[in-house]
């Protein structure tokens, strides 16, 4: 299959496709909390995402020839309004062992200006370049007035089944990501930056769940999860890793890239906090941040648009501190779900040097879950 086949069947079933199988939750895995329609970060109205998938090859690696098992993933938090309509956000480090571009600015201005990218490891370099020449080849110039990017681009390794050193992402794979990206059901699983990705040493992935929360608010969180070993997986508690046959040729690498979108009024304190938050549902999926996993965390809210884009004195309204559990709950139960979803939708994949990640044993881990699960 050539680049631009795959390319093709990426584009063919467009974001807003529904799911080919039932995710986790529908196939009755019983997670906490009330999910919102799409049980997806689309639930909080404006956000979008676009993928761009890359698979082609196959057998001996052979660098700059494939195989090629990687893409890229792009999350606008306010649609094409991300470009003159900046979000307040905040990010955390759990552990260090990653890349996430352009988040020195957002400690220091607390303001995301344009969209999130997810990839492989070594195309943080080109998918950063190609969101600002995106940015540009748009003619909406920044907040300010003038075309300035500091884009964030985070990443997860992909070098057990891809050509890493191939250098296989160009920039109009970021450009097709960003034009295609669309509200509605997210695809998961092997797509996008997570195609290549292993996690709990099954395929893992991209994967998204959302939560309905006290006041009325929506919390919504995506992964591209490459993290964790199979004994350490449990879903809604149940420790299925522990009770399942290990896979064969999946090995942990680490690492998982959490995003978490809201629609509470939050500054950007406080979505710092949120964003802590996601290790706790990193936690219940079964990870303990080893020192190779580069786990990376960012949070932003859609509110207060026209306070985060002022350029004059203005007013922004804020959740005070005592009303924030609700939406902390939210991130960590939407977190939680979402890595169990990108396990679910994830299928078996061979990759560079025949080695292969199979898919989690989805009849059998639902069995577990239903005989061991509290009533």
């Amino acid at each position: 299959m050539t680049h631009l086949v795959a390319l093709w069947i990426a584009l063919a079933a467009p974001t807003s496709s529904a799911p080919a199988r039932p995710r986790a939750r529908d196939a009755g895995i019983p997670f906490l909390g009330t999910p919102g329609p799409l049980d997806a970060i689309t639930d909080v109205a404006g956000v979008e995402v676009g993928h761009t998938t890359l698979v082609s090859g196959q057998g001996k690696l052979r660098v700059g020839q494939g195989p090629v098992r990687t893409g890229v993933t792009a999350i606008l938090p306010r649609g094409r309004r991300s470009l003159t309509e900046p979000v307040f956000a905040g990010w955390f480090a759990f552990n260090g062992n990653g890349e996430m571009t352009g988040t020195a600015w957002i400690d220091e201005g607390g303001l995301l200006d344009g969209p999130i990218m997810l990839t492989g490891t070594h195309s943080v370099g080109v998918v950063r370049d190609a969101v600002i020449a995106w940015r540009v080849r748009q003619n909406v110039p920044s907040p300010d007035g003038y075309y300035w990017s500091l884009p964030v681009v985070a990443e997860t390794w992909d070098g057990e089944l891809h050509d890493v050193n191939g250098f296989h992402v160009k920039e109009r794979h970021v450009f097709e990501a960003l034009d295609h990206a669309r509200g509605g059901p997210v695809p998961e699983g092997s797509v996008g930056g997570g195609t290549g990705m292993i996690c709990h040493e099954w395929k893992g992935g991209i994967g998204t769940a959302s939560r309905r929360v006290e006041g009325g608010f929506t919390v919504g969180a995506l992964v591209q999860c490459n993290y964790g070993l199979h004994e350490q997986l449990s879903l809604a508690g149940v420790p299925v890793g522990r009770l399942l046959a290990r896979p064969t040729g999946g090995r942990e690498r680490g690492s998982i890239v959490i995003v978490i979108a809201t629609d509470a009024p939050l500054l950007p304190h406080q979505l710092k906090r949120v964003a802590r938050r996601a290790a706790l549902g990193l936690a219940r999926a079964g990870s303990l941040g080893g020192d190779g996993s580069g786990d990376l965390f960012i949070a932003f809210s859609t509110a207060n648009a026209q306070a985060a884009s002022a350029s004059k004195a203005t007013s922004a309204q804020l959740l005070p501190n005592a009303l924030l559990d609700p939406i902390f709950a939210g991130a960590v139960l939407a977190t939680e779900e979402a890595i169990a979803n990108a396990l679910w939708a994830a299928d078996t994949m061979t990759g560079a040097d025949g080695h292969r990640a199979e898919a989690l044993p989805r009849d059998r881990a639902r069995a577990l879950v239903r005989r061991y699960a509290p009533p």
